[in-house]
């Protein structure tokens, strides 16, 4: 990708821009959360459990002074599988490709071993800006949220780091600076024309926008271990016909939920297959609202022992 070097006070003040920006962070630092708030739809899957993100997603955040193009990557971490391997290898390919990164640390915990080897990553790649965004600011008083900005500006500035070009605390549930951090964001693209065309939210494939939102769901509520354990992937989306041949309205929506232990199973199905049934409408409510029309949902769980550990597993089930 070309970018442009010259810093954000040197180009004209109504040019256009337009660009990528990269959110890296820790598990459960609030990337998603932050993508669907700039973005103002939901184009990633959100979860209380850490590493819910297995895809980038793109969000696009359209303005009249600039086109902001949202990488949503998995959280950064040290790997124990070679999934996890795989999933910092797509992050880090991804930082060399942006015009601008965006690290973000929650206002809630104090910078861990986790937090600076991620800036150590980040201090290699050395031609892009990074900008910390402190997240869950709603989660703190004044005095912490001041505290915690003071200790991740110095964060930058330690050995082995690379100087911030911006510290921007923000809320994205309480809706607090999220549009300061897209000014922010917006000042490092370069000049340029817009990249998607107006109204178009994510490039993001339809079958895995449904499989995320199905994984989504069945996260909610359940053990620690599931999330690094389940994958989904659609089957088959095609429309439901009537006795004439002629489409009735109805999507046939086929999704496959995969985890590595038969106990995982029944964990995902529940007692009776309650919980799969919950998991059902709860996606089958966010896919209809996805693709605008009414969705019949078949869930089938399987089991695919230690798919994460896998090669072929791995890239059968899209890693």
């Amino acid at each position: 990708m070309i970018t442009d070097n010259s810093s954000p006070t040197e180009r004209g003040p109504d040019e256009h821009r337009s660009g990528f920006a990269c959110l890296v962070g820790r598990p459960n630092a609030g990337k998603s959360t932050l993508t669907n708030a700039l973005v103002g739809e939901k184009v990633a899957i959100t979860s209380s459990r850490p590493q819910t993100t297995r895809h980038t997603v793109r969000g696009v955040v359209h303005r009249p002074d600039a086109q902001l193009v949202l990488v949503d990557t998995p959280g950064l971490h040290r790997p124990r599988t070679l999934l996890g391997q795989r999933l910092n290898d797509l992050v880090l390919a991804t930082l060399s490709e942006v015009d601008v990164i965006a690290f973000c640390l929650p206002a809630d915990e104090r910078a861990g071993p986790g937090d600076r080897w991620i800036a150590a990553q980040l201090a290699e790649v050395r031609r892009t800006p990074v900008v910390a965004v402190v997240t869950k600011t709603d989660k703190v008083d004044r005095g912490r949220l001041a505290e915690r900005l003071l200790e991740v500006t110095a964060m930058g500035e330690e050995d082995g780091h690379r100087p911030f070009a911006d510290v921007v605390p923000v809320s994205a549930t309480g809706d607090f600076q999220v549009g300061a951090v897209a000014d922010v964001l917006c000042s490092h693209l370069p000049p340029g024309p817009p990249l998607y065309p107006e109204g178009e939210l994510t490039d993001e494939p339809e079958a895995v926008m449904v499989a995320e939102l199905v994984r989504e769901a069945a996260l909610e509520g359940v053990r620690d271990e599931l999330p690094h354990s389940l994958a989904v992937v659609v089957d088959e989306m095609t429309p439901r016909l009537g006795e004439d041949g002629e489409p009735t309205g109805l999507l046939e929506v086929h999704v496959l939920l995969y985890v590595e232990r038969d106990s995982q199973k029944g964990i995902v199905i529940g007692r009776g297959g309650a919980r799969l049934k919950e998991v059902g409408t709860t996606a089958r409510q966010g896919i209809e609202a996805l693709l605008g029309t009414r969705v019949h949902l078949d869930l089938r769980v399987k089991v695919a022992k230690d798919w994460q550990r896998d090669p072929r597993q791995l890239a059968r089930l899209g890693f």
